[in-house]
């Protein structure tokens, strides 16, 4: 049987599907290892891991644990081994067999843009997705400007959507120094000629220049003036700071999730940043409007999607439902944020040196460091 009768499917088709709660099968044939530690996930998703090496001799062994009827997706780490297994399955007889192109590499690199709503003198807010990291960007876009906030490497895709909507990206903005993926904020900024902001107490180390992010100033966005107000929240790291867009959403960074709160180890100052974050949670924060909604920058698990794939929650609901919210006792808050926690991101010390500007690593190189979920919350779950 040719290949012809197998074909490639998208990380954008993969994620639409996840999306829109159809069902789809995937045989993900990575070590156990790297599929116990991050997968494809959703809430129509089933998903089986039978590494590559048992495949090798052929797919008889497997047939029965694989439905006769509806699509099949073979997963891989960067495509060929998914390809190789997919023939496998064609000439055993099976149709409907898809491959991942690209592999879980492409997966963890796509972003998909949500509409977060709109803006009150006109204008919208987007979130694009970026589904296999748990990553989360924003574009404010109003007058023909759009400001871009904590945008991923993968730069084209803001350039892209701005042009799209006939809008020209004046500003970049990272709500902190991120840790476990590269920012292309400052990129964006210089493929566009935007400005890039960065709060000054996170930049000690940098070795570029950049506007420094502070409490007190409002970066307008648009001839109708929607303001984009920084709020200093320290805790995940010492410069933290979140946005009030519109008077209407709250940019969180990565102090604020859906489901936890922000873990203030990632620069190995746990201790000292405890006290920090929760002043930010449970002193500033708390003097916000209720009615305010949160947008985080990272998720942790498919089921932080909302309808559309957006991640949002209001921040009264927050202050009763995230268990981060909800520790009175400042002891076991503590032990909560510093001890026990998920394991470190992925290569986060060469990220964040990457981010600093004080290595310069290669396309490849920077897509190997970004592999694997996250990890920027206190609770995984």
């Amino acid at each position: 049987m040719s290949t012809a009768e197998i074909r490639g499917m998208t990380a954008a088709e993969v994620t639409r599907k996840v999306l829109r709660d159809e069902p789809l099968f995937i045989l993900d044939v990575r070590n156990e290892d790297d599929f116990n530690d991050w997968k494809i996930e959703g809430s129509r998703v089933e998903v089986i891991n039978v590494p590559y090496f048992e495949l090798l001799d052929g797919v008889d062994h497997v047939l029965d644990k694989i439905p006769a009827d509806g699509e099949v997706l073979v997963v891989c780490a960067k495509e060929g081994s998914s390809k190789f297994v997919a023939e496998q399955l064609a000439e055993s007889g099976r149709t409907n067999i898809a491959y991942l192109l690209g592999g879980m590499k492409s997966w963890s690199e796509h972003l998909e843009p949500v509409k977060a709503g709109d803006l009150k003198d006109g204008g919208e807010i987007y979130q694009f997705v970026r589904i296999g990291k748990g990553c989360l960007s924003y574009m404010v876009i109003s007058g023909g400007e759009a400001a871009v906030i904590d945008a991923v490497r993968t730069t084209d895709v803001f350039a892209d959507f701005a042009k799209e909507h006939s809008a020209v990206i004046k500003h970049t903005l990272d709500t902190h120094l991120h840790a476990d993926h590269i920012s292309g904020g400052r990129r964006l900024a210089e493929q566009t000629g935007a400005t890039y902001w960065l709060p000054p107490k996170d930049a000690d180390e940098v070795v570029f220049s950049y506007e420094k992010l502070e409490e007190g100033s409002d970066i307008t966005v648009g001839s109708t003036r929607i303001g984009i107000q920084p709020i200093y929240s320290p805790g995940h790291t010492i410069g933290s700071t979140s946005f009030i867009v519109d008077d209407q959403y709250l940019l969180t960074g990565d102090i604020l999730f859906v489901a936890s709160i922000g873990r203030p180890d990632l620069a190995g100052k746990a201790e000292d940043w405890v006290a920090d974050l929760r002043t930010t949670l449970y002193d500033r924060y708390k003097q916000l409007s209720d009615d305010l909604l949160v947008l985080p920058a990272h998720f942790g698990k498919f089921a932080e999607l909302g309808e559309g794939g957006l991640v949002s929650a209001r921040l009264g609901d927050l202050f009763k439902d995230n268990p981060g919210l909800n520790i009175q006792n400042e002891a076991e808050f503590r032990s909560t944020v510093s001890e026990n926690l998920p394991p470190q991101p992925n290569a986060y010390q060469e990220i964040r040196q990457t981010n600093m500007g004080r290595i310069t690593p290669g396309e490849e190189e920077q897509r190997e460091m970004e592999i694997g979920p996250n990890r920027c919350a206190v609770h995984d779950n």
